[in-house]
């Protein structure tokens, strides 16, 4: 760390967390706020980080997790049954809803806004020097946290793609993939066979890889992929067949292992239909931890999952947030994640569905809002980041796609006149955007 630093002026230390937050917003590109102009296209800014602060990524065991959607419920779900089986687990997941402490985690425990001031006191020479992104900062405490835990394992999520995401300096024990779907095309590709290939990028030398469904014109991207690595490769969906039923109002999971019954009638708290495809690739990971070696027993692989929210504080999944009028809401905000909420919405039965949507400017706002129904009652709003697309604007574009509503740019202004026009027996459904979701009162 001394030798990194020569040369470099040294910034007043700080002493209070929100002075860090400032400073590491204020200071660092951030895609959450900005967008693509925070995506650095290598891995540079990581490695110089991880090298000031002795690899710390070399020195945890990890379990590493990509998709287009998905994979923060798996990364959760993970986690969960990890900790349930008595190991100390790390978790790194982004974006956060509402607390950046959100996004680092240990056996369900967020780090410490102590942690994140000293961090940033100690590392601060180099943050000047490097001028890493918000993500490439975060990475790199989080590694550097989990060291300090002294963590059995992590789960780590990617933050976006794979290839070149800041997470992609790990090399874990296992590799899962989740679906693969559109979004960020932009920065990752613009056909599902170019995505899949940086999604395919976390594969590494000998490391197995768990790919939760296998989706026709992109499964030999990972076989490729899979093969020019020597890394074993599992299709979950060919191994598990996860169904679901109701039961006085509650979705229940059954899992059948090569046509035979795994596990019956799991509660998921997560109660997102789409958690068919997700739960399936959970099972097969936890199958190949348990070659590996790794101490699960089918008693604590439920409880991990029946826990999955108290555990690690997972939010906006299919989250009910009110009954009589069901109010819902979900982080769902590309083409994939939207259709599922639209299915799960087609589910219920209700006599006016009221929907409070806002998105941000760089998602395919006309492809999403032509899989919203038509007969909702729509306000649209917009969250407080200068990503998020002006919800005037939103419902212009919604008006051509045949959707009616008031604009409401206020998100809890505008839940609030949805819930005074809803009756009993009515549906409020909150999405369009994680950004949405996090500035929910009382989330």
């Amino acid at each position: 760390m001394d030798n990194a630093c020569e040369g470099i002026i040294f910034a007043p230390m700080f002493t209070q967390y929100e002075d860090v937050l400032q400073y590491l917003y204020a200071n660092l590109p951030m895609f959450q706020r900005v967008g693509s102009v925070a995506f650095k296209s290598d891995l540079s800014n990581t490695i110089a980080l991880c090298e000031a602060l002795d690899n710390p990524q070399r020195k945890f065991k990890s379990i590493h997790i990509a998709g287009t959607n998905g994979k923060g419920s798996t990364s959760h779900m993970l986690a969960s049954v990890l900790q349930s089986a008595g190991y100390k687990t790390g978790l790194y997941t982004s974006p956060h809803l509402k607390s950046f402490t959100e996004r680092i985690r240990v056996n369900g425990k967020e780090v410490s806004e102590q942690f994140v001031v000293d961090f940033v006191n100690r590392i601060q020479p180099v943050i000047e020097r490097v001028k890493p992104s918000f993500f490439e900062i975060t990475v790199a405490m989080a590694f550097d946290y989990f060291v300090h835990e002294q963590v059995d394992v992590a789960v780590i999520e990617v933050g976006l793609g794979g290839r070149l995401d800041s997470t992609n300096v790990i090399t874990p024990e296992l590799s899962l993939i989740t679906n693969i779907g559109w979004d960020h095309t932009d920065l990752l590709g613009d056909t599902l066979e170019k995505i899949a290939a940086e999604k395919a990028g976390i594969i590494k030398k000998n490391v197995p890889v768990v790919v939760s469904e296998q989706q026709p014109g992109i499964a030999d991207v990972f076989r490729s992929k899979a093969a020019a690595e020597t890394a074993p490769l599992r299709f979950a969906s060919d191994v598990y067949t996860v169904q679901f039923r109701e039961e006085k109002g509650t979705i229940l999971f059954d899992a059948l292992k090569n046509g035979k019954p795994a596990h019956t009638g799991i509660a998921l708290p997560l109660q997102g239909i789409y958690q068919q495809k997700n739960l399936a690739g959970v099972l097969c990971a936890i199958d190949v931890l348990r070659q590996q070696g790794w101490k699960i027993t089918d008693e604590q692989l439920v409880d991990g999952l029946m826990k999955v929210m108290s555990q690690t504080g997972l939010k906006g999944r299919w989250q009910k947030l009110g009954t009589n009028p069901l109010i819902v809401c979900d982080t769902g905000h590309n083409l994939d994640g939207v259709t599922q909420v639209v299915k799960q919405l087609q589910q219920l039965s209700y006599k006016r569905l009221f929907m409070v949507i806002g998105m941000v400017k760089d998602k395919d706002i006309s492809g999403v809002l032509e899989l919203l129904p038509k007969e909702a009652n729509y306000y649209f709003c917009q969250a407080s980041i200068p990503r998020a697309l002006e919800a005037g604007i939103l419902a212009e574009k919604a008006r051509s796609t045949g959707l009616k509503g008031e604009v409401i740019a206020n998100v809890n202004e505008a839940i609030q006149r949805a819930r005074a026009k809803a009756s009993a027996e009515d549906v409020i459904f909150i999405g369009g955007s994680t950004f949405v979701v996090a500035e929910i009162d009382g989330l």
